[in-house]
């Protein structure tokens, strides 16, 4: 079918699953589709699905957000095991998690603002992706240090991860390589950054494989280093294709309610999993359905 998802890496040691929305807007058809397939890639392997809030960033949390997703997800028949988590409420697991960074020599602080950033990333520095940070305010002089630990500027807190390479198999893009720069872990703000907190959930909650979208896909290998840094379990990958619109455009939060409509769950199911190979254009296929097809999807892995 057009569309169809492939599978180009092995199965996980164990496919505990999770949809993690931020309650920022409400969920667009490509959040949908997302978290339709973590759903199925669960189930279909007998696995949990978990639910998890990532609300950190308190200055984008809207009033209601989370109760329109989670009422959207129960809609279309994604049910969840255990109570929903929420990111608020777990500062504490965050905390010891830096903490264990800071007592292996691994965070130092950066005063540096996203302007000097993209000023600093205009220069060569080795083998480091674009936009990475190149580490000026990694080995600063005493000196330099000093003067700007009296300068009363917030610092975020970043790793010292050496550019090192992380390499792994996902499920759905197969083989994949980058470069760890040195990743922010703790904001200026004080809150505690996307990257450490997702990895310190997933390992508290078990979570065996993590399906999730694309756009993700650049920041796993960071996320594979602070596994292994901490010394936490690894879990699988597979990083589904982006939703575009008509014209090629990644499906954004403002077309959140585009071409949704009043469908019916069934409908609006088949629409989603139509995307990907899993259901005939105009078909409204059951949840069982789905389930038995992602089965048999799982079982053709493509090794060539």
């Amino acid at each position: 079918m057009r569309g169809a998802l492939t599978i180009r890496g092995p199965a996980p040691v164990h496919a505990d699953g999770r949809f993690a929305p931020s309650p920022t807007g409400t969920l667009h058809l490509g959040n949908l589709r997302t978290a339709l397939l973590a759903w199925l890639f669960a189930r279909a392997a007998g696995a949990r699905f978990l639910v998890r809030l990532e609300d950190l960033d308190t200055g984008r949390v809207r009033p209601g957000i989370a109760e329109g997703q989670l009422a959207d997800l129960a809609g279309l028949g994604l049910c969840w095991d255990g109570p929903v988590v929420r990111q608020s409420e777990r500062h504490a697991l965050y905390a010891e998690a830096l903490v264990a960074l800071e007592r292996a020599g691994l965070i130092y602080p950066c005063w540096c603002t996203r302007s000097e950033i993209r000023a600093a990333a205009s220069a060569p520095h080795g083998p480091l992706p674009d936009g990475a940070y190149p580490g000026t305010c990694r080995d600063l002089p005493a000196a330099e240090l000093a003067l700007r630990q009296r300068s009363g500027r917030p610092t975020a807190l970043r790793v010292r991860a050496d550019g090192v390479r992380e390499a792994f198999v996902d499920r759905l893009c197969g083989p994949v390589e980058g470069v760890v720069d040195d990743f922010v872990v703790r904001r200026s703000d004080r809150a505690y950054a996307y990257n450490l907190a997702v990895v310190v959930d997933d390992a508290q909650q078990e979570v065996g494989e993590i399906v999730r979208g694309a756009d993700l896909l650049e920041s796993t290998p960071r996320q594979r280093w602070l596994q292994r840094t901490l010394g936490l379990p690894e879990p699988g990958y597979a990083h589904v294709p982006l939703l575009l619109s008509d014209d090629g455009h990644r499906i954004a939060k403002r077309d959140a309610t585009e071409a949704r409509g009043d469908l019916a769950a069934p409908q609006l199911r088949g629409i989603l999993a139509s995307g990907v190979g899993l259901a005939e254009p105009g078909e409204a296929p059951s949840l069982d359905t789905l389930i038995t097809r992602m089965r048999t999807l799982l079982a053709t892995e493509v090794t060539a």
